[in-house]
């Protein structure tokens, strides 16, 4: 047990919350990481124990083309205002981690351009992968090599070069001495090399007792990457679908069957969120933004680590833009949302689920049982050392009785409502109110909190919103039958591949709504590549490593044709690669 398997995490793109400039000009540092200093109170209130906050280190833009590694980026403020941050929030229990771009770096970090002074006697060379000679890129260096995405800003790291693992070790102990964090989330982790993960870990569980370490990680068997060896949790992408789709569809079947689809990968404590800075507000994605409730029921009580994206407990909406990300990361004025505890529902939805969370051990560490199940009503148990904590949601728009199989406890408490009922024999018949949720605790064996409104009204503007939102939808759908040529961004490019996988992954335990399995047949649509057996995965095609992780899903059983989508959607080589070797 360590402080993160009972973490709330609080989410925080600092360039964007802070309203920096889009360019780094590398001037006079301009302190605005001291304004989020009122936000660790907010972070507090709302029930959150824990920090994730990056990119922060100096970067040419988006803080993903990393300049140096050890400097915060002067849009932000100085080595000492970052310092005192961390400090602060240790002083109110709040624990803190960093983002972690170890994958690549930018053409202004120091060691490429060292390569563009030094060209070939450059004791830098083999710090980044197939850097050549004879090629050129867009910039026009003499020289070409590989990157992330497609995009030549960001320049890939040759993470099996014994110096590039020394200095990002070094990098990982300066963080911890000079500011002290308690963990990274390492950015595409779904394409480090594994050998380089295990050594960050053993770097991790040297600098600091529980220092955790969690990966993007998108597509695959997260097994692969959550274990003893290498990271502690990676990003729950499977689950981040499932939770917007199975209410807008009305399909409380592919919430149910994603977790069992995950259980089935081992006892993985994995990092829940329904929106990050890479794909659209939850408040956005929901169709009937009352479903804002049950979301985020499920959110804090189905297993693994939860997690809130900075405004999004405002209810706030953020739509993806063709090129792009800022609408996702807006600048944001506390003042804005004062007393939004209290009069926000969405905001005291939140809190209050954050209180319930870190006063119910069993949320954290509990088993899980399914309980009943239809197409929009849900209940499971999460049961730990003889109590039962029973999770009713109801995604229609009418009430639900439930009547559902209890512990021990004579007597459950509602602890969002106050709602009390006894248990006979061994049953308790609840009800739940439309579009809605619940958490029942036994009656004295837990702390019972203030009842809140947690069927969340829809309003003149959220239904001008949802309405702007639908025909977006429909405009950038049109826009999505023509090939165009995507922006040299690596964020941009990043969220459009997240999303677009993460809309397919959880679907993967055998579940596609109805709209996905009517507009998709890969069996019409994709022609199978056979993968050549003397090649190894980084020498395969796209189309190669395709076929060879359905050859090797065939052998594990049936392959329905949204496994086949979701592998078909993938067309990123290193995630393939990654994928591929995940099969044991």
């Amino acid at each position: 047990m360590s402080w993160y398997n009972e973490a709330i995490f609080y989410h925080i793109y600092p360039l964007g919350l802070t309203g920096a400039p889009k360019e780094n000009d590398y001037g006079t540092p301009v302190h605005r990481l001291n304004t989020l200093l009122p936000w660790i109170d907010h972070i507090k209130e709302i029930g959150c124990t824990a920090l994730y906050i990056g990119p922060l280190f100096e970067s040419v833009g988006h803080g993903y083309e990393t300049t140096d590694y050890k400097k915060l980026d002067s849009r932000l403020g100085t080595n000492k205002d970052l310092t005192n941050f961390v400090k602060a929030c240790h002083e109110k229990g709040i624990r803190v981690i960093f983002d972690g771009v170890f994958n690549h770096t930018g053409r202004d970090f120091f060691a490429f351009k060292d390569i563009q002074k030094n060209r070939e006697h450059s004791p830098y060379v083999n710090w980044y992968c197939n850097v050549n000679f004879g090629g050129n890129t867009e910039y026009n260096d003499g020289f070409s090599y590989e990157n992330w995405g497609g995009y030549n800003l960001l320049v890939k790291l040759n993470q099996r070069n014994p110096e590039v693992q020394n200095y990002i070790c070094d990098v990982i102990r300066f963080w911890v001495s000079e500011f002290d964090i308690d963990g990274i989330r390492l950015d595409a982790a779904d394409v480090l090399d594994f050998d380089f993960m295990r050594i960050l870990r053993h770097t991790a569980d040297e600098v600091k007792k529980d220092f955790w370490l969690m990966g993007e990680v998108i597509h695959g068997d997260y097994s692969r990457w959550v274990n003893g060896q290498t990271l502690h949790s990676v990003t729950n992408y499977a689950l981040h679908k499932a939770l917007y789709s199975g209410h807008n569809d009305h399909n409380y079947f592919e919430i149910a069957h994603t977790v069992k689809y995950l259980q089935n990968m081992g006892d993985l404590d994995l990092y829940n969120f329904v929106d990050n800075h890479d794909v659209e507000r939850i408040h956005t994605k929901l169709q009937n933004k009352a479903h804002f409730a049950p979301v985020h029921v499920l959110l804090y009580t189905l297993p693994g680590v939860p997690s809130i994206y900075y405004g999004s407990e405002f209810g706030i909406d953020g739509k993806k833009e063709k090129f792009s990300d800022a609408s996702l990361r807006p600048a944001l004025d506390l003042n804005d949302y004062a007393d939004a505890a209290t009069k926000n529902p969405c905001t005291a939805l939140i809190a209050a689920l954050g209180k319930v969370r870190q006063g119910t051990p069993a949320l954290s560490y509990g088993s899980y049982a399914e309980l009943a199940l239809t197409n929009r009503q849900f209940a499971f148990a999460r049961d730990l050392e003889g109590i039962r904590v029973i999770v009713t949601v109801n995604n229609d728009d009418s009430d639900s009785e439930m009547n559902l199989p209890t512990g021990s406890a004579p007597e459950y408490v509602g602890a969002l409502t106050g709602q009390k009922v006894s248990a006979q024999g061994g049953r308790i018949r609840v009800r739940v109110a439309a579009n809605s949720g619940e958490i029942w605790l036994p009656a004295g064996d837990m702390p019972e909190y203030k009842p809140v409104q947690t069927n969340v009204p829809e309003t003149a503007a959220t239904k001008e919103n949802e309405n702007a939102a639908s025909e977006a939808e429909e405009e950038q759908a049109a826009e999505n039958s023509t090939v165009t040529e995507a922006a040299p961004e690596k964020e941009a490019s990043n969220a459009e591949n997240t999303d677009k996988a993460s809309d397919n992954t959880a679907n993967a335990a055998d579940v596609p709504s109805t709209s996905e399995a009517e507009s998709s047949n890969p069996q019409e649509t994709e022609t199978v590549t056979a993968p050549n057996p003397h090649k190894t995965p980084e020498e395969m095609t796209v189309g190669e490593l395709q076929a060879a992780i359905l050859a090797k899903m065939a052998g594990n059983g049936p392959v329905d044709d949204q496994m086949k989508k979701t592998v078909y959607d993938n067309i990123w080589h290193d995630s393939l690669v990654n994928w591929l070797k995940s099969f044991r």
